[in-house]
C-alpha cells in the first residue's frame, strides 16, 4: 500500500537509492515554494470572506491555459460526485465556441503571467464589464490586473515563485476548490505522507526506475488509465512532466491512452512495437457501478451475468497487466480505493515530488519552459 487508500505496485522491487533518498530529504527541506504549497502551513491569498460573497453562485467560468486551469479540471472530474456547483473551462482558442448570455456566471480569470494571448483573448470575448470575476494574476501591473481593476473586479494574487504547473495546491486549484464546496485543508497532505515510509520509499524507487530506463533510452511514460474521471488528471500529469523535463535535448514523453477503448487502437503498438516505452496503469474502484442486464445476455456470453462496468474494467485491467508480465514491458500500477479530496491531494503530491526529483537528477532545472517562451515572443511579433 503507497497509503490508506492507493495501492502502489512498483516497476520492481529494488534497494533503496541512497543518492536518490538523500536528494528526497534536502528537497523537502528547501525554502521552496512549490514545496510550502503542499503543506498545511502555506498561507492561500485568498480567505474565507473572499469564497463567502461568492457562495450563492452555481455556474462557474474558469478561463486559463495549462496550469492555471488543469489541476482545477482535475479535481472538478476526479470528485465530481461531491460537487453541486457547474464549471466550464475554457482552456483554449475555439472560432465557434457560443457564448451562453442566459446563465449568471461567476468568472475565475487564472494567468500567474497576466499577459497570455489565450486568456487576455477569452476574457475580451466572454467577460464584460458587469460580469462577476475573480482574478488571479501576479501582483505586478500586467494585463489582467490592470483589466481587474479597471472592472473593479476581485484580484487574488498568484505566488509568483509557483510556476501554473505547480499551482494546483495553491490558490489556483485551492480557491476553486473551495468554490466546489470542497475542504483546501483536506488536500494538504505532505507532512502527513514524509512520516509514511512507504510513500517515501516508494517514490524513491519510481524515480530511480525512470532514471533507469531513460539511459536504455525509453523516453514515453504511457499512461494506461481505467478511470474516465481521472482523464484531466493526467492531461495535468501530462503537462507538469512535459514541460518541467523536456530540456537540453533530453526529457520524458507522457502519453496518455484511456481505456478500455485504447485497447481497440494502440495496444496493439505498446504490446508488439517498439520497445522505448514504461506504462502506469491506474484504476480506480468504482461504486455503484451499472450492473449488466442479465436477461438480454445470450448464453454464448454468459460469463457477463451479474457483472457490473466497475468488475469489467477491473477484469480488462488485469489482464492487460498479466499480458505484460508475460511479454516482460515495464510497468507500475496504481490502485485507488476511496475518492476524496485527501486521495487525490496524495496523487498531486506524488506526481509533483517524483517529477521535481527527476529534474534534479537529470540535473536540469524543472521549474522554467524556456523553449515555450520562444513561440510566445514570437507570436507577438507576428500580431504587431
Amino acid at each position: 500500500m503507497l497509503t490508506k487508500n492507493i495501492k502502489l505496485k512498483l516497476f520492481r522491487e529494488k534497494k533503496l537509492n541512497r543518492n536518490l533518498k538523500k536528494k528526497l530529504i534536502s528537497l523537502l527541506k528547501e525554502d521552496n515554494f512549490v514545496i510550502k504549497s503542499l503543506k498545511k502551513e502555506y498561507k492561500n491569498n485568498f480567505n474565507k470572506k473572499t469564497i463567502s460573497k461568492f457562495k450563492s453562485y452555481i455556474n462557474f467560468r474558469v478561463i486559463g491555459m495549462g496550469g492555471s486551469s488543469l489541476g482545477t479540471q482535475a479535481i472538478y472530474d476526479f470528485l465530481g460526485h461531491k460537487i453541486n456547483k457547474k464549471f466550464e473551462f475554457l482552456d483554449n482558442l475555439k472560432s465557434n465556441k457560443k457564448k451562453n448570455t442566459k446563465k449568471r456566471y461567476l468568472n475565475l480569470i487564472i494567468s500567474k503571467s497576466g499577459n497570455t494571448t489565450e486568456t487576455i483573448v477569452n476574457t475580451n470575448i466572454f467577460v464584460k464589464k458587469k460580469s462577476k470575476n475573480i482574478f488571479i494574476t501576479e501582483n505586478k501591473k500586467n494585463y489582467l490586473h490592470i483589466l481587474a481593476e479597471k472592472f473593479k473586479s476581485e484580484i487574488v494574487h498568484h505566488n509568483n515563485f509557483i510556476g501554473g504547473r505547480y499551482s494546483v495546491l495553491s490558490e489556483v486549484g485551492m480557491l476553486p476548490a473551495e468554490l466546489m464546496g470542497l475542504d483546501s485543508n483536506k488536500f494538504k497532505q505532505l507532512n502527513n505522507l514524509m512520516k509514511n515510509k512507504n510513500y517515501f520509499n516508494s517514490l524513491v524507487n519510481n524515480v530511480d526506475q525512470i532514471l533507469f530506463f531513460a539511459k536504455r533510452k525509453k523516453f514515453n511514460s504511457v499512461i494506461i488509465n481505467y478511470d474516465e474521471k481521472s482523464t484531466n488528471l493526467f492531461n495535468w500529469y501530462q503537462q507538469l512532466v512535459a514541460e518541467s523535463l523536456g530540456k537540453n535535448g533530453i526529457g520524458i514523453l507522457p502519453i496518455v491512452s484511456n481505456m478500455p477503448k485504447d485497447n481497440h487502437s494502440v495496444m496493439q503498438l505498446y504490446l508488439d512495437g517498439f520497445k522505448n516505452n514504461f506504462f502506469t496503469f491506474f484504476y480506480v474502484k468504482e461504486k455503484n457501478s451499472p450492473k449488466i442486464n442479465n436477461s438480454q445476455i445470450l448464453q454464448m456470453q454468459s460469463y457477463l451475468k451479474n457483472k457490473d462496468i466497475d468488475h469489467i474494467i477491473y477484469a480488462q485491467k488485469q489482464a492487460t497487466e498479466n499480458v505484460f508480465k508475460n511479454k516482460k514491458l515495464p510497468f507500475r500500477s496504481f490502485e485507488i480505493l476511496k475518492r476524496d479530496e485527501k486521495t487525490l491531494s496524495e496523487l498531486f503530491t506524488f506526481f509533483i515530488l517524483e517529477t521535481i526529483l527527476l529534474g534534479r537528477a537529470l540535473k536540469i532545472n524543472p521549474f522554467d519552459q524556456p523553449a515555450v517562451e520562444l513561440i510566445k515572443t514570437e507570436t507577438k511579433k507576428i500580431l504587431t
